[in-house]
């Protein structure tokens, strides 16, 4: 909307507000963030794109749903080793291993917060020391090398493995 149609809007408003003699209606910051989420929940269940986005979504989901819409983003399907598939939207463009887990720890940041409602904090580091990223029996042991040079394309699968403690590979 622009600034001019912005404006007229709230000069009507404010003359409205004079003609009736009346204050306009002053809301705390939480009755705001309310009515702005019970808006984004009518607005996403109706739109066919986002409509698979859960409630809660945050403008990065948003942003990384429609960049995945129009093939600038792709989905990457990180195996646990419980055998959980989970669908991880990472930039198409250019994206490093880097980028991947940081989309990982984006992830299962708002997993947490938003599914499980606790305070647990996960150590990245230590997750990415005992853990190594495999793509079709390749570990990714480079950060900066680049998905496309890796063969990781839209909807490919990259595994958690366990690192060996003992006598194995520590980097």
């Amino acid at each position: 909307m622009s600034n001019s149609v912005e404006e007229s809007d709230h000069e009507k408003s404010t003359q409205e507000d004079e003609l009736s003699g009346s204050e306009p209606e002053v809301l705390s910051h939480q009755q705001l963030l309310e009515i702005t989420r019970k808006t984004l929940t009518v607005i996403l269940k109706r739109d066919l794109l986002l409509s698979d986005l859960p409630s809660g979504v945050t403008l990065e989901e948003v942003q990384a749903q429609i960049a995945l819409e129009h093939g600038q983003s792709m989905t990457v399907f990180v195996v646990r080793d419980d055998g959980e598939e989970m669908p991880v939207v990472v930039r198409q463009q250019g994206a490093s291993v880097m980028d991947l887990k940081c989309a990982i720890r984006r992830h299962f940041t708002l997993k947490l917060t938003r599914y499980q409602q606790s305070s647990v904090k996960i150590s990245w580091r230590y997750v990415w020391r005992a853990n190594w990223l495999v793509h079709e029996g390749s570990k990714l042991k480079d950060d900066n090398a680049l998905l496309a040079d890796i063969g990781i394309r839209n909807k490919s699968r990259v595994s958690f493995v366990k690192r060996l403690s003992q006598g194995g590979e520590s980097r």
